[in-house]
């Protein structure tokens, strides 16, 4: 499918989704708990990689079903016969759930699509064939075959903090102790903050340790009967980008004590100059006294795509630094971002772990490709307030990935579009 933007943001407001990073540790979370659980996630559409944790989770002796009023129902179920998890192009499914299917001593056959296979995944593999799982082949698809067992892993934290949730999960789900230790520095170490606050919250007894993190066990006591997963940062971002480069835009149900890392965002648009404000919940960017910004991306590397359009909307030179690991996404982001903007006219340079962008330019219309990547999408979309018209995007249908309903708040937010049907 590709979309073709005739008009950009015009102001306006929209409501939050479903935190996809805070779905995935619930669901995961509520399934290994052992018990009935209701995870309300409202009436947005489910995006892909939920949908692939769901699947998979239901090959691990879960029941997930829908009540029909935006609430989903975990509970126990049997072991199918021969679990096949699919987890489609979500990194997130692949690695969280690898490490617990092994704890579980299931042996399980694994597969992916898109660019999954060739994610990183080595350094979580060699640290569970220490403790005893073995691997049919060290890319997908692959067969693991053992039962993890406990004690202490040693992995690094600057290539994926899912390693450290994915490890997490599993002893949590085994019901014994573990120590995981870094071996370098953690990097998005917020998304390990948040698998740690879900398992809190379902009884784990989790400490931090002086290079990492220590679990002493569970108390099934403690598991709610019922939790909400809150708003979503990252995508919302997309939209106060918007606004901060056009007219007001409003993303209502957001968490401002979030522990999601892309809440930097409202501190990032201030730092280009745009002016945000919070009122319970509602989260307004406007233009301000734009600006070139420096702005390090260690933590915060799915906002890179949208960052780079607000940096060519304001005068001067911005640099989105320490963005090596973005290569390894859904797409290359660096080179695809970089790629978005040459296409649309704006003066981009692509370093090894950075770009430099000069802004302040009208940007032309033109094709943009999303290369099979949601951000890029997002990013696309966020280019037409700066005069990207007509644009089109093709393979927008990425966009199903993480928020299929995207365009429909596109709308309330003025942009004007229409869908053009590929055929082959």
């Amino acid at each position: 499918m590709n979309i073709v933007i005739t008009r950009g943001c015009t102001g306006g407001s929209v409501d939050a989704i479903p935190a996809k990073a805070a779905a995935h540790r619930a669901f995961i979370a509520a399934a290994l708990s052992g018990r009935q659980v209701d995870i309300r996630l409202g009436d947005a559409e489910v995006s892909q990689d939920i949908a692939a944790t769901l699947r998979c989770l239901e090959q691990l002796g879960a029941r997930i079903v829908s009540r029909g009023d935006g609430v989903w129902r975990s509970s126990p179920a049997p072991l199918p016969p021969e679990p096949l998890l699919d987890c489609g192009e979500s990194g997130s499914t692949l690695r969280f759930l690898l490490p617990v299917a092994a704890a579980l001593g299931v042996d399980v056959c694994f597969t992916g699509a898109g660019r999954l296979p060739e994610r990183p995944l080595s350094d979580l593999i060699r640290a569970m064939k220490a403790h005893g799982i073995y691997f049919s082949d060290d890319k997908l698809p692959f067969k693991i075959h053992g039962k993890l067992s406990g004690g202490r892993f040693e992995l690094p934290g600057n290539v994926s903090s899912q390693y450290i949730s994915g490890l997490l999960f599993a002893l949590y789900a085994s019901g014994g102790s573990g120590e995981i230790a870094l071996t370098t520095r953690l990097e998005s170490s917020r998304y390990v903050d948040m698998t740690v606050a879900a398992l809190r919250t379902f009884g784990a007894e989790i400490g931090r340790t002086a290079d990492g993190w220590r679990i002493t066990g569970r108390s099934d006591r403690t598991v709610p009967e019922h939790i909400a997963v809150e708003g979503d940062w990252s995508n919302a971002a997309a939209f106060l980008v918007c606004g901060a480069l056009s007219r007001p835009v409003t993303v209502g149900g957001l968490d401002t004590n979030s522990l999601q890392p892309d809440r930097a965002i409202v501190d990032i648009l201030r730092g280009f100059g745009a002016e945000v404000t919070i009122e319970d919940g509602q989260v307004t960017a406007a233009p301000g006294a734009l600006r070139a910004a420096t702005v390090d991306v260690a933590e915060t590397p799915d906002l890179l795509p949208v960052l780079a359009i607000m940096a060519a909307g304001v005068p001067g030179t911005s640099r989105l630094v320490n963005a090596a690991r973005l290569r390894l996404k859904e797409s290359d982001r660096l080179h695809s971002t970089a790629q978005l903007l040459s296409t649309l006219g704006a003066k981009v340079t692509e370093l090894a772990d950075a770009l430099e962008i000069t802004g302040g330019f009208p940007l032309r219309g033109g094709t943009a490709d999303s290369c099979n990547d949601h951000r890029i999408v997002m990013a696309a979309a966020a280019a037409a307030t700066l005069g990207a018209l007509p644009l089109t995007i093709n393979g927008a249908d990425a966009i199903s990935k993480s928020q299929p309903g995207f365009f429909s708040d596109y709308a309330k937010i003025g942009g004007q579009f229409h869908t053009v049907q590929t055929c082959f």
